[in-house]
């Protein structure tokens, strides 16, 4: 099976350099769900490099930043699943960046402890809810401006 993260569409792919991608989440919990992931195709965090490590927490960074820039949330949710227990299903390491606004669910108390605690989140209780958080084309190609435009100022 080709690895979606290793041959993403060329849709979902925002920004890529010599160490990471960072991707649009094909089933987004939020709008603007973002992966930071490795290019190079690892399972575990411990199978990283630690130049690699280093290059997914910037990423998670920038990929904050953007949002902040593009789609101005109130908060994040950011975490990892690594194995199959912990509810990994693509088994290629990768950075979950999800952003969140007041009143986007009923109770956000308890963040990323409701997939542990199996308790079920209303936003991710239906597909069409994933349909719903697919960014347009539009707002795309603002997510990709905003990289760029964050990376110009970081030089």
């Amino acid at each position: 099976m080709k690895c979606p993260f290793c041959n993403p569409e060329p849709e979902n792919l925002l920004y890529e350099d010599k160490l990471i991608k960072i991707l649009l989440d094909s089933y987004p919990a939020s709008r603007g769900h973002m992966l930071v992931v490795p290019r190079r195709h690892v399972e575990t965090w411990e199978e990283l490099e630690n130049n690699e490590k280093e290059a997914l927490v910037w990423g998670v960074d920038l990929a904050m930043k953007t949002l902040r820039k593009t789609l101005h949330p109130d908060g994040f949710n950011v975490g990892i699943n690594i194995g199959e227990a912990a509810g990994q299903t693509v088994c290629h390491v990768h950075i979950h960046v999800i952003p969140r606004w007041k009143g986007d669910c009923n109770r956000p108390r308890g963040g990323v402890r409701k997939a542990v605690l199996d308790v079920e989140d209303e936003n991710l209780s239906m597909r069409e809810r994933w349909e719903k958080n697919r960014l347009g084309r539009e707002e795309v190609e603002s997510l990709k401006g905003a990289f760029f435009s964050l990376l110009e100022g970081d030089t």
